[in-house]
């Protein structure tokens, strides 16, 4: 099966809470597992796998197609900026990569 994917690599000195945050948040409606620093969450479009590398967030998002792709990416860049609000986070993805 083809699938697409994207990755996003966020800056932010609170990588690790995020992450968490962003998992506990989505796991009251769909499967999410996380640890201190890796999480992933199973939206019905597609996965996102998050890790809190120091002060860099990484979303790698993966789904069948573009549109269940850009759902995915729009949906955990939306909750992520909600929750950091205060850190005004640059979330920018990046087609095709890894």
């Amino acid at each position: 099966m083809r699938t697409v994917c994207s990755e996003a690599r966020v800056a932010t000195p609170r990588s690790a809470r995020y992450l968490g945050q962003l998992c506990k948040h989505f796991a009251h409606r769909i499967p999410a597992t996380f640890s201190a620093a890796q999480g992933r969450v199973e939206f019905p479009a597609g996965t996102c796998e998050m890790e809190a590398a120091g002060d860099l967030l990484i979303l790698r998002a993966t789904a069948a197609d573009e549109a269940s792709l850009s759902q995915v990416e729009d949906v955990v860049a939306r909750h992520l900026e909600r929750f950091a609000f205060r850190d005004q986070p640059e979330i920018s993805w990046n087609r095709g990569a890894p």
